[in-house]
């Protein structure tokens, strides 16, 4: 008999779990501006890696998840980090072959692209425009990517995930 679902399948959801923690974690106000986007590198790695397992669908319930856990509009995170995973699953083909400089340089944009994104719907909905610090997320997803993407591949090798 074969399993029904793929073997190491539950790292996918264990490593988003973590990010959902780390997402929420209590920090000094005077940090909190330097909260990087958890959720969304993980999305970005299991799209990148895994496809067919962790895609569009994941990332929406993913999404929905954290507009629950944070309180947001709900929809907001689901629309992004499913449009993210959507840009990841169409391309990643293309970004696997690259090096990991470069990767990390895509992976930038496409949390800027994010970032933009949310910055649209607070707009659409009437809410106060956020300050330069909002920016900064994305340039500290920059530096972790690399250790992010090392962790992540190491363990998915072994959970027989990748």
């Amino acid at each position: 008999m074969s399993e029904s679902r793929p073997r190491g399948s539950w790292l996918i959801g264990l490593s988003l779990l973590t990010a959902f923690c780390l997402t929420i974690l209590p920090m000094p106000v005077e940090f909190e501006a330097l909260r990087p986007q958890w959720v969304a590198l993980v999305v970005v790695f299991w799209s990148l890696h895994t496809p067919e397992r962790a895609g569009v669908f994941s990332a929406f319930g993913a999404g929905l998840a954290l507009d629950v856990v944070s309180g947001t509009l709900l929809g907001q995170h689901a629309l992004t980090l499913s449009l993210l995973a959507y840009l990841v699953v169409e391309l990643h083909q293309r970004i696997r072959i690259f090096p990991m400089w470069q990767q990390t340089l895509f992976v930038w944009v496409l949390l800027l692209a994010e970032r933009l994104l949310t910055l649209w719907v607070l707009g659409a909905t009437g809410q106060p425009m956020p300050g330069l610090s909002y920016w900064l997320p994305t340039f500290l997803g920059l530096i972790l990517w690399p250790w992010l993407s090392a962790l992540l591949g190491d363990l998915g090798r072994r959970a027989g995930t990748l």
